[in-house]
């Protein structure tokens, strides 16, 4: 080590628990060189909101309520829990344990622990860009829908606008379907035309993306500058944001939840969304739902937790704390079945028809099942605003939570360069602003189909698969689940239950190949909606964004091998050994 730098995070932290010294006397050592100046969280509960920020997101609220009713109510929850204990708390505990015991991102983290594996690192960064990428749009829609929210009369309650076409049709909910038999073939509703021609200005085709709207364009960069300002300082920013986008949806959900519960025909809804149906269990497709489910909802491969614990304390219970975030995620997604099917079971009885037509996932949910249901009800203006806000702040704190770990990884691989000064700030400025121009084409007409494609590919389920079946196999065999067992219990005090060590090792890789096999088999042309297909070049862009993370793992591998010096066998064995030492290309061993 030369005068001129520091030992890397993590470096301390591994050299030091190998050679057999107890937590407090790496504390001091990590003192001594400094390397408390990388930071960490204020306390405790800033990491656990931060981490509940980044997890509990959009897909609790819209798709496991969905996928719920969609699967045989109750009986969901059988391949849930299943893939929950096997594959979703083992890799949960794997990440979060993984960066508190190196104090390291994503990518440097792999580098140290697994050398060979460093390419998971920087597949589940790129996977990161992609999402910041797109998932931000769905911000600006809720943004947009927020705004008009404020008005007299909610615009999409009536066909009296400037948007609206002689096709549009106001169902009268107190005549109930008298009128229904007569409406002609072409018939919408004044919210579908709101969402289509108002807020997306849709095209008919992907062809056609058509000129910029600049209302999404304005409300895209109000978000991007908002999630700027709650990143810019690290998690001095970071860990106080929390405290308000973390525990506000919270509060609107509660809201949401008693006022659905008191309307009527809320009853049917719960039902509809409980109601069990054995014989779905047979269909491949529930037990497919239900692990891309868990993988999507706890942010596993992304590298956001990794990130996240490695700002915490040495001998933080890492151990106990992902087991209550797990438990907190599963249980809002439950509880935000009920705020919602109870106000859908509400808008079935107004209208007359079955919870099936009204019963949607996705954006459906949120931009025309939800607001159409709200529009209904007194006050509509208040509930649509509180709906908008939970849907903002879900979205908010996953998207610069995200984004944080994105330049905690980027700020770990080169920490002399970029910590200085204002160099992370600059860096970070580049960053959402080359994010806003490539979002730019969401938020034309031919948008919502770009994000179809992004969303369906550059963060596909069987990305996220490919990459937990390596993760599980670099921990559980290259650098030795016991090894990993036994790191924890320096950490914590306690070691892991040995059903994590038999899924690290077994049950994890075996579940995740057998779901990422039946994606492949099952695999379809990706629908657009409207009766439209991805045509063959989009399908490839996406293939290609597909590619550009999990492709990350095998040129990593070559290029490891290649600046290796020695014979291949060397070479292998060296790279399947930890290093105190991430940042070099050339990996060497340097574990006393």
């Amino acid at each position: 080590m030369t005068s001129q730098s520091l030992p890397r995070e993590g470096e301390v932290l591994l050299d030091n628990v190998q050679k057999g010294r107890t937590p407090s006397q790496t504390t001091t050592e990590i003192n001594k060189v400094g390397l408390h100046a990388r930071g960490q969280w204020a306390s405790k509960t800033e990491f656990l909101l931060a981490v509940a920020g980044q997890i509990i997101g959009l897909g609790n609220v819209w798709r496991f309520p969905y996928l719920c009713y969609k699967n045989g109510g109750g009986v969901f929850f059988v391949p849930y829990l299943l893939f929950l204990v096997l594959c979703g708390v083992p890799l949960f505990l794997l990440e979060t344990s993984l960066g508190q015991y190196t104090s390291l991102g994503g990518v440097s983290a792999w580098r140290t622990m697994c050398p060979i594996f460093g390419g998971l690192g920087y597949a589940s960064q790129i996977m990161i860009l992609h999402g910041c990428v797109y998932y931000i749009a769905i911000l600006a829609w809720a943004l947009l829908y927020l705004s008009f929210s404020f008005q007299s009369t909610l615009p999409w309650s009536h066909c009296n606008n400037s948007w609206n076409t002689d096709a549009c049709f106001m169902f009268d909910h107190h005549k109930q379907t008298s009128n229904v038999s007569s409406l002609p073939a072409n018939a919408t509703s004044p919210i579908m035309e709101f969402w289509e021609r108002e807020v997306l200005h849709l095209s008919d085709s992907l062809d056609k993306l058509g000129p910029i709207s600049w209302k999404l364009a304005l409300c895209l960069a109000l978000v991007w500058l908002v999630c700027y300002f709650c990143v810019w300082k690290g998690i001095k920013s970071t860990g106080k944001v929390v405290y308000f986008t973390a525990t506000f949806p919270y509060v609107m959900l509660f809201v949401l939840l008693v006022r659905g519960a008191t309307l009527p025909g809320a009853a049917q809804g719960i039902i509809y969304y409980l109601k069990p149906n054995h014989t779905r269990l047979g269909d491949p497709q529930v037990w497919m739902d239900a692990g891309t489910q868990i993988f999507f909802s706890y942010g596993i491969c992304l590298g956001s937790l990794t990130a996240l614990g490695s700002y915490n304390k040495y001998n933080n219970n890492c151990y106990k704390d992902s087991f209550l975030l797990c438990l907190l995620n599963s249980a809002t997604s439950f509880l935000a079945g009920f705020a919602i099917f109870s106000v859908l079971g509400f808008m079935a009885e107004e209208q007359g028809v079955d919870i099936a037509t009204v019963a949607q996932s996705g954006p459906g949910l949120a931009f025309i099942a939800f607001p159409r249901a709200v529009a209904m009800m007194p006050l509509p203006q208040l509930w649509a605003i509180c709906f908008f806000l939970m849907i903002i702040m879900l979205g908010l704190d996953t998207q610069f939570v995200s984004l944080e770990a994105l330049m905690t990884s980027v700020t770990d691989l080169y920490p002399h360069l970029i910590r200085r000064g204002y160099r992370r700030e600059l860096l970070l400025l580049f960053i959402c602003l080359v994010c806003f121009l490539i979002g730019l084409t969401m938020v034309t007409p031919g948008g919502l189909y770009v994000f179809q494609i992004y969303d369906h590919f550059s963060c596909s389920g069987a990305s996220l698969l490919l990459l937990s079946i390596f993760q599980s196999i670099a921990i559980g065999w290259i650098y030795g689940a016991e090894r990993f067992c036994s790191n924890i219990k320096d950490m914590t005090g306690h070691k892991p239950l040995l059903l994590f060590k038999l899924c690290w090792k077994y049950l994890t890789p075996a579940v995740c190949t057998a779901t990422f096999l039946f994606s492949l088999v099952c695999w379809a042309p990706l629908s657009l909606g409207k009766g439209l297909v991805a045509p063959g070049w989009a399908t490839a862009l996406g293939w290609l964004l597909t590619l550009s993370s999990v492709s990350l793992l095998p040129i990593w591998a070559i290029y490891a091998l290649a600046i290796t010096p020695g014979t291949l066998t060397q070479r292998f064995h060296r790279l399947c050994k930890p290093t105190t030492n991430s940042s070099q290309p050339i990996v060497e061993d340097h574990v006393a």
